[in-house]
């Protein structure tokens, strides 16, 4: 159990885990102290904890792409949580929901993965040309064709 348990964490943070908990504890530590002294270590690889990135994601404004995040794993929980979820539901429904993908995003850091954030999607740079007065008069006219007025 502890195998499988500890898989997605490298050899250094789960030395550097037992020795934390080692060190600051009397007793040999449980799996869960383990896991938790692993999860502190993920601070070294730059990922905040799991409830500082949600509170990251859930107050970053739009366009989200655009924001200056603490780790693309962030952004990448939040988009895949649904930012709209996540702005509209109660903490209770949606920090599982985002737990669940963060924790899946930093498994995918701790495997030596490189994570990042999609560009944003340009504006087309077309130069608009205004219509005509006679083009104007018959987009109106189609206009209320199409309406009936």
């Amino acid at each position: 159990m502890w195998l499988e348990s500890l898989s997605d964490y490298p050899v250094e943070h789960i030395l550097k885990g037992a020795r934390h908990a080692i060190e600051h504890s009397e007793y040999l530590p449980t799996l869960n102290r383990m896991l938790e002294c692993c999860q502190q270590g993920l601070a070294d690889l730059g990922l905040p904890t799991a409830h500082d990135a949600y509170v990251e994601a859930c107050r970053a404004a739009s366009p989200k792409s655009a924001q200056a995040w603490s780790h693309p794993a962030v952004y990448l929980a939040g988009r895949d949580s649904d930012w709209f979820f996540l702005a509209n539901t109660t903490e209770r429904t949606s920090w599982p929901v985002f737990k669940e993908h963060y924790d899946r995003y930093c498994a995918r850091v701790l495997r030596g993965e490189s994570l990042c954030i999609p560009a944003p999607a340009a504006l087309e740079k077309k130069p608009s040309k205004p219509l005509s007065r006679e083009e104007q008069l018959a987009r109106l006219h189609e206009l209320r064709q199409q309406t009936g007025l």
